[in-house]
């Protein structure tokens, strides 16, 4: 698909209650860590990055992952996979873009808003979120 046909979004991911003392990043093309930030006060954590949306829609962009078809993620790189070589943790959380609503992609293209998702940075056992993180909100936000 010619990049003429793809409308550039932004995204923002809010990892909300990180683990304190843990870097989180964005996975970049070559697989390295990306913009590493620690929370030091539970605060959250946040990445910017855009994406390009073309016809379907598909998904493009440094930072897109895909799985299959269709499936189409950005990952957060944790502890030792955002750059912390002496972390106890190496994870990474896998969130889905190819599920946001289309009319959310429409409003964000066409008033150049950014696409705030946020997840939880914390699991039940009180360890860093790793695997599929389902974000708790999906908005509009402006820049």
């Amino acid at each position: 698909m010619a990049r003429a046909d793809q409308i550039e979004i932004a995204l923002r991911i809010m990892v909300e209650h990180p683990v304190i003392g843990v870097f989180h990043s964005l996975q970049a093309k070559d697989d390295q860590p990306l913009d590493p930030k620690c929370s030091r006060e539970g605060e959250t954590l946040r990445f910017d990055f855009p994406i390009r949306v073309g016809p379907g829609p598909k998904f493009f962009g440094d930072q897109v992952r895909r799985e299959g078809p269709v499936r189409r993620f950005v990952y957060v790189r944790i502890g030792k996979m955002a750059g912390d070589a002496f972390s106890p943790w190496s994870r990474r959380m896998k969130i889905d873009i190819h599920d946001i609503d289309g009319d959310l992609l429409d409003r964000a293209a066409r008033t150049g808003g950014v696409i705030e998702m946020t997840i939880l940075g914390t699991a039940g056992d009180g360890t860093p979120a790793c695997a599929t993180v389902r974000p708790t909100a999906r908005r509009l936000v402006e820049r």
